[in-house]
């Protein structure tokens, strides 16, 4: 009696960590962490220097294009559910699905970055750099941090098509399309965090 009870205490210790377990490599969670605890700080700082001028950083957010970053808010939200419908499709064992779905996800990733390249053309046409004022600094280099991500987010979705393509993931294995897809969601998360701190909050 004594063995069945450890057994069944066992068998639900096994299933509730299966639960709780991150999805993808743990190398890539982190790294993930990582890269939040780097966003994290830089947010602060943005936080404290906006804090001690605000004038400054409300009168350079109204040359900010609000409505571009929102439609780039959107763009990354779509590509989000993308690739969580391509991990959805692979648990499920379609693998023809889940190639369309992170197909789609990589698209919408370069829409992101071509909307965001315009914008920054239109920030230098306008006279905005590095060392103009406080403000440009900090929404300069978190946007083309954020906008490195992006690209590289692309890059590791572009190995997952790629085996994909090949065959390499199935129902029973896929922890690629799960890593990929676990980054894909903190660039976004990120993103979010961003647009409202850097283009909505006043």
């Amino acid at each position: 009696m004594n063995s069945i009870t450890l057994s069944a205490r066992t068998a639900g210790s096994s299933s509730r960590g299966a639960r709780t377990a991150l999805p993808g490599d743990l190398a890539v969670w982190i790294f993930i962490f990582a890269e939040l605890l780097v966003f994290a700080v830089l947010f602060l700082a943005y936080a404290l220097a906006r804090r001690s001028h605000i004038d400054l950083f409300n009168s350079e957010q109204a040359l900010l294009d609000r409505q571009g970053g929102l439609i780039n808010t959107l763009v990354l939200i779509s590509s989000s559910y993308a690739v969580a419908c391509a991990g959805a499709a692979i648990r499920a064992n379609r693998v023809r699905a889940c190639m369309l779905w992170l197909c789609g996800a990589w698209a919408l990733g370069a829409v992101f970055l071509t909307l965001k390249a315009m914008e920054f053309s239109h920030d230098a046409a306008i006279g905005m750099q590095l060392s103009r004022n406080l403000f440009d600094m900090f929404y300069l280099s978190l946007t083309f941090f954020h906008f490195m991500h992006v690209l590289m987010a692309m890059v590791i979705v572009s190995v997952v098509i790629h085996n994909t393509w090949l065959g390499r993931y199935s129902a029973a294995s896929h922890v690629g399309v799960e890593t990929a897809s676990s980054y894909w969601h903190m660039v976004d998360l990120v993103w979010i965090i961003l647009f409202v701190l850097v283009y909505v909050l006043h």
